[in-house]
């Protein structure tokens, strides 16, 4: 009675908060499709900023009412509701966003857009069209002057109008900057209220990120033809205390195409370090476009980057913990297990990603891991497989399998990040298919199977995991499918399948088990499990801090503008620097948010300090387990070892034929999952779209290992 009154109350507090955040949004991008338009620049803007417009808060008013308040507001009851979804346990299917989101009807399998849906498509030809209509709104209204704008400063009309569509290309290019942020956020709320994660997201970034720099690059080679035409080519070194400063947004464009330059696929995968190093320069490109345009024209970009802000700063304050490594497990094929202690009140969704930093081998590269572990059946443990493949986890492999290896690893841990819920168990059979160390996500997967399979009593989803390998020793990874020996839980519910293919070799191989070897880590008193950065009620706490720091960064800013920058000027805006106050802006933003996630974040360490001395005590005083309590049993007469060669299937020398795998199927609702290569992923992609029948559900992973 009580769980079903719950359930019926979530559903209408559900579908409140998504008409309320519907039709905010849809009012915020309403007011984008206005912005570019004489009705909205000569009539609705004049009347808000004259409304708002005040001794406090002065030019930026109006700008941070109507472009920042909206998507804060939805970030602040997106939390809000994260929070009382997980109380109360409610499905994340029921909200409408997420069923949009989560459609998966496929458009395009293969081509520079990578994987397409229908959903994702129709959002970017309506982002696209946007774009168009914002530059051809902005060019009509301002050419209509051009004759007159020529006659005044005695220029050609033809050069007028190329300023003209510079000008209008930098304001279509700050509709692109207002969004550009929002996939890059790994704790946002407003992805997660939606169905996303930023693994996931990533793409929308990088389709924003390449709109955005040909647009701001066109931007600039039109000012800089039409300086250059006219005889001006000194304003280049043109900085303004009142105007638009030049130099500011040309050392933007030179740090936003170095950015650029460096993010094209093929030089992110051959030269990763190069991308990684050289995308931190987007802390100058922010500064100096703010610097540019001045902090009130910039405070249409603001929410994106304000929520990115807040995500990172909370992301550094987890960082700083050293977490307490419990052992690591050496398999065959140069493959690492790492187990670090959890706290039992970090809860994680399967194919969730922890960012890890091992500072003995560099202290400022994080790489990202998917992780292994199960919350629900590993209560104290979070476990990352990592394999060797580039110079950071070849020196980590070094590490651990020298003969005389270290006795205590220091590690930081950021995350994990994952998706909202196990949306998973809504089908019948689930078809799993991982090319070489794409099988990682999915030993989370079938974890979760087996404990709702014991837990719930409801019907699980059969498995049929489809797994490609180059090498026989890289089976030893699928000795991790299965939980510890000695679980209470009953393997035999697991309906359980695998084909495993090896490419490279053709005949079948004895693997050592004297290879797989177990080290245990030293405890120190200083290392703490890994836990959420804001605790078990991490989403009420980020609504929290976004409200809070968004209060106080109002409240610093009409203390400074009423009683030091407002005496000077008089809101006429050419008596004091727009740098100065440019820089008294973006001063409070930081500031704002250093405060309010500095004091939720100490509120929640002091909180759940007992719990973590607790656990720290424990480790210290608890005799280290030896060896083979770690490892998974590897003898044929234990049952977890005995089911798993049963399912098992291997094939020698052979790739998966997978659209003749996938057309056999006879289920009515079936999901398949791919982790692995993009070749692969588009493979299975355009398999699931060449049916007629829609029984075959494509979902692709992200993995990192």
């Amino acid at each position: 009675m009580g769980s079903g009154t719950s359930g019926a109350s979530m559903k209408i507090v559900s579908a409140v908060i998504t008409l309320l955040l519907m039709v905010v949004f849809l009012g915020y991008m309403m007011i984008w499709s206005m912005t570019p338009t004489n009705t909205f620049y000569l009539n609705w803007f004049p009347d808000v900023e004259k409304k708002t417009s005040s001794t406090y808060l002065g030019e930026q008013g109006s700008t941070i009412l109507i472009y920042a308040f909206p998507i804060l507001f939805i970030a602040t009851i997106a939390s809000l509701y994260l929070h009382l979804e997980k109380k109360y346990d409610h499905d994340i299917n029921t909200r409408l966003f997420s069923r949009m989101i989560l459609s998966k009807q496929l458009a395009i399998t293969k081509g520079p857009l990578g994987i397409v849906t229908w959903t994702e498509l129709t959002f970017l030809a309506m982002f696209v069209a946007l774009l168009v209509w914002s530059l051809y709104s902005y060019m009509h209204d301002m050419l209509a002057f051009a004759a007159v704008e020529a006659a005044q400063e005695k220029f050609q009309v033809w050069e007028v109008k190329l300023e003209t569509a510079g000008l209008s290309l930098g304001l279509v290019g700050n509709t692109c900057m207002a969004f550009l942020f929002f996939p890059v956020a790994r704790g946002s709320s407003v992805l997660q209220y939606v169905g996303l994660t930023s693994e996931a997201s990533i793409k929308y970034h990088i389709w924003l990120g390449h709109i955005t720099m040909a647009i701001f690059t066109a931007h600039g080679l039109f000012y800089v033809t039409y300086w250059s035409l006219t005889h001006q080519i000194l304003q280049m070194l043109k900085w303004d205390k009142f105007m638009v400063s030049n130099v500011a947004g040309e050392i933007a464009l030179l740090a936003g195409l170095v950015m650029w330059a460096t993010s094209f696929g093929r030089i992110r995968r051959k030269i990763f370090e190069l991308f990684y190093y050289s995308h931190h320069l987007y802390v100058m490109f922010v500064i100096f476009y703010v610097f540019h345009v001045g902090f009130a024209e910039s405070c249409l970009i603001l929410p994106g980057f304000y929520l990115f802000l807040i995500d990172r700063y909370l992301r550094l304050l987890q960082s700083q913990q050293k977490i307490r490594s419990v052992a690591a497990r050496i398999l065959p094929s140069e493959i690492v297990e790492l187990n670090f202690s959890k706290s039992s009140g970090l809860s994680y969704a399967p194919t969730s990603i922890a960012f890890i930093n091992v500072p003995s081998i560099s202290r400022i590269q994080w790489h990202p891991f998917t992780v292994t572990s199960n919350s629900n059946m590993d209560s104290d443990k979070l476990s990352v497989v990592i394999k060797c493949d580039g110079s950071w986890s070849h020196k980590l492999y070094q590490i651990l399998s020298s003969p005389s290896p270290t006795n205590r690893l220091e590690v930081s841990i950021e995350g994990p990040y994952g998706p909202p819920s196990a949306n998973f168990m809504r089908y019948e059979k689930l078809v799993l298919v991982s090319g070489g160390s794409g099988v990682t996500p999915f030993i989370s997967i079938i974890r979760e199977i087996i404990f709702k399979s014991n837990t719930t009593g409801s019907k699980t989803p059969a498995i049929h995991l489809i797994c490609a390998f180059k090498k026989y020793a890289d089976l030893a990874i699928l000795e991790l499918l299965l939980p510890v020996s000695g679980t209470t839980l009953d393997l035999s519910r697991l309906q359980l399948q695998i084909e495993a293919y090896i490419t490279q070799e053709t005949e079948r191989k004895t693997v050592n088990q004297s290879s797989i070897r177990t080290i245990l880590f030293k405890p120190s008193p200083s290392d703490a499990p890994v836990s959420a950065v804001l605790g078990p009620n991490s989403w009420l706490w980020l609504s929290v801090i976004i409200s809070s720091s968004f209060i106080i960064f109002l409240l610093l800013t009409g203390l400074l503008t009423r009683f030091y920058i407002f005496p000077i000027d008089h809101n006429t805006n050419m008596k004091y620097p727009m740098p100065a106050s440019s820089a008294f802006g973006m001063l409070f933003v930081c500031v704002a948010i250093t405060i309010a996630a500095s004091a939720a974040f100490l509120w929640n360490k002091r909180k759940n300090a007992k719990e973590l001395n607790q656990i720290r005590t424990t480790d210290m005083s608890t005799p280290a387990p030896s060896p083979a309590s770690l490892l998974y049993e590897t003898e044929l007469e234990s049952l977890p070892h005995q089911s798993l060669l049963q399912a098992t299937t291997v094939q020698l020398g052979q790739r998966p034929n997978l659209k003749k795998i996938l057309s056999e199927l006879k289920e009515e609702n079936v999901g398949v999952y791919v982790s692995g290569p993009g070749t692969m992923r588009q493979e299975v992609a355009a398999v699931c779209s060449s049916f007629s029948a829609n029984n075959l559900h494509f979902e692709s992973i992200s993995f990192s290992w």
